[in-house]
C-alpha cells in the first residue's frame, strides 16, 4: 500500500513535469524548474505589457487621426458620395479624385469644405468618354 507521503510525492513530481514542459525547461531539480518557471512567467508578463503599450498606442493613432467616413448612394443615372474627416487629412481630395480615376468615373459636380471638418461630395457617373466632365470642384489645399 502507497502511503500518503509517497503519493503526494508523486504529485508533486508530476506537477513539476507538467510545468518544466509548459515553460519548455531543460531543468533536471526542483529548484531550477521553479527558477526557469519564474523566469518564463518573467518574460510573459514583459511580453503583456508591451502589446498593452502598443494597443494603447495604436488607439491614440487612431483617435488623432480617425478614418473618414463615407457614404455611397445610388441616383438615378449616377451616385451620390459624402466623404466626412478631421481637418488633418492632408492630400484626401487628391486621393479621392485619384480613386474616381482608377475606378473609371466621372466627377460631375463635386463641394468640398474644409472649415472645421473636411467635407466632400461629389455626383458622379460612369465615363462615357475621353472628355473630361469636372464642374464646379473647389479646394482647399488638399
Amino acid at each position: 500500500m502507497v502511503s500518503r507521503e509517497q503519493k503526494r510525492a508523486a504529485l508533486l513530481h508530476e506537477k513539476l513535469q507538467l510545468l518544466r514542459s509548459i515553460t519548455n525547461s531543460h531543468a533536471l531539480n526542483k529548484t531550477s524548474i521553479i527558477i526557469d518557471a519564474s523566469k518564463y512567467i518573467r518574460d510573459l508578463k514583459q511580453k503583456v505589457e508591451r502589446l498593452n503599450q502598443d494597443m494603447a498606442a495604436a488607439q491614440t493613432s487612431t483617435h488623432q487621426n480617425p478614418l473618414p467616413m463615407v457614404k455611397v448612394e445610388t441616383l438615378e443615372k449616377g451616385f451620390l458620395v459624402n466623404v466626412v474627416s478631421a481637418k488633418s487629412c492632408p492630400g484626401l481630395l487628391v486621393s479621392i479624385l485619384e480613386v474616381f480615376e482608377e475606378m473609371g468615373l466621372t466627377v460631375m459636380e463635386a463641394r468640398v469644405s474644409c472649415t472645421d471638418t473636411f467635407r466632400f461630395q461629389a455626383v458622379g457617373g460612369e465615363n462615357e468618354g475621353d472628355g473630361e466632365s469636372i464642374i464646379g470642384c473647389t479646394s482647399c489645399g488638399n
